[in-house]
This record gives C-alpha cells, sequence and structure tokens, in this order.
C-alpha cells in the first residue's frame, strides 16, 4: 500500500469523525437545553432529570473531544489553552482520568489531535484510572500517565511501531496515531511498565 493511499484513507477517516461528531453535538444540545427548561418548569432538578443531566453532560464532553481526536484538522489550524483545558476538564470530570494540560499558548490543532490520540492509548492501558499530563516543550510532545496498576498489552501498544496483529473499534487510536505522527514528519515513542506509561512524539 502506498503512501499515497495511506493519507487518503486518514483524510476519509478524518471526515467521517468530522461528520459523525458535527451531526451528533446538535441533538446532545437540544436534550441539554430539554432538560434545563424541565428543571425551571417549577419541578425542579429530580433524581431522574440530574442523571439525564449529567449523562449528556459527559456524551457532549466526549463527543467534541472525538472531534479533535478524530477529526479533519487543517495545518493553519490552531487551538487555544483556554478551550483545551477547559475541553479536558469536562472529559476528566467525567471518566476515570484526571487529564492535566500544560502546554502554553495556542498549539496546531495536528500537536492536539496526536496528543488525545495518545491520550486515548493510554486510557486504554489505565482501565482502573489515573493520572495523564500532557507536555510540549521546544515542539517535543510527552503524553505522561501514573496510576496504581496499568493494564500492558505489547501486543497492542506495538500497533504504535506500525507492527502488531488486529485492531478492534475501541483500539483504532493505536492505528491511527502513528499515521497522524508519521504525516506530521514524527515518530511516536512509548514506554509502559507496572505504575507508569508514556508516548512521545
Amino acid at each position: 500500500m502506498t503512501t499515497d493511499t495511506l493519507e487518503t484513507q486518514a483524510d476519509l477517516v478524518a471526515l467521517v469523525g468530522s461528520r459523525l461528531c458535527h451531526d451528533l453535538i446538535s441533538p446532545l444540545g437540544a436534550i441539554g437545553n430539554g432538560v434545563e427548561l424541565l428543571a425551571m418548569s417549577g419541578t425542579g432538578m429530580s433524581p431522574e432529570l440530574q442523571l439525564i443531566a449529567e449523562s449528556v453532560a459527559a456524551a457532549n464532553a466526549r463527543v467534541k473531544f472525538f472531534r479533535v481526536a478524530f477529526g479533519q484538522t487543517a495545518s493553519d489550524q490552531r487551538l487555544g489553552r483556554p478551550e483545551v483545558a477547559a475541553l479536558l476538564a469536562d472529559i476528566s470530570q467525567a471518566g476515570r482520568l484526571k487529564v492535566t494540560w500544560t502546554a502554553e499558548g495556542d498549539q496546531a490543532r495536528q500537536m492536539v489531535k496526536m496528543s488525545f490520540l495518545a491520550l486515548l492509548c493510554l486510557e486504554a492501558a489505565l482501565p482502573w484510572g489515573g493520572e495523564v499530563t500532557i507536555s510540549e516543550s521546544a515542539g517535543a510532545w510527552q503524553i505522561t500517565a501514573t496510576a496504581r496498576r496499568t493494564k500492558p498489552d505489547p501486543d497492542l501498544w506495538a500497533a504504535l511501531d506500525g507492527v502488531g496483529g488486529q485492531i478492534s473499534p475501541a483500539q483504532v487510536q493505536f492505528a491511527l496515531l502513528p499515521r497522524a505522527a508519521a504525516a506530521a514528519g514524527r515518530r511516536v515513542q512509548w514506554q509502559i511498565a507496572e505504575e507508569s506509561a508514556v508516548i512521545r512524539f
């Protein structure tokens, strides 16, 4: 398979990701607005409405995250620190990982996309939760995770090196990250231990 073919496939994947996330954002927002109106109608926020509100907020955060991780990017697109930090705060609130973004200033959306894909890879290794720090220094990115216990899967992580076996839908980030890195002229490096894991590019 040629490089051009791989790039075309990656572009198509990104277009599909962007389309799905775009189409899901509006109905999720409508559900959230409906819950707020019901709460303001005089009945208050019942346990049932609270559960719906929390579920919608979690789904909204996840879709916005996926839009960056799997969506299309342009070479000149940038994301500001406040926007990225707020998005990751929402993800942390709804998930089992506490994620900290330390990169300063605006960053190329392409790099944010790769860091989000790396975060998804680390999430797969931290089924019991943990803490993740995303940092950048002189153009080099490092996504570091710590936990009481990780779940190493050498065959799965080998996909970051361009080798390995079958990838399931839940593991697609392991196939997409090295392709995104190659398109940016970078190479993915990784390490995983019993209580930590790190991805660099």
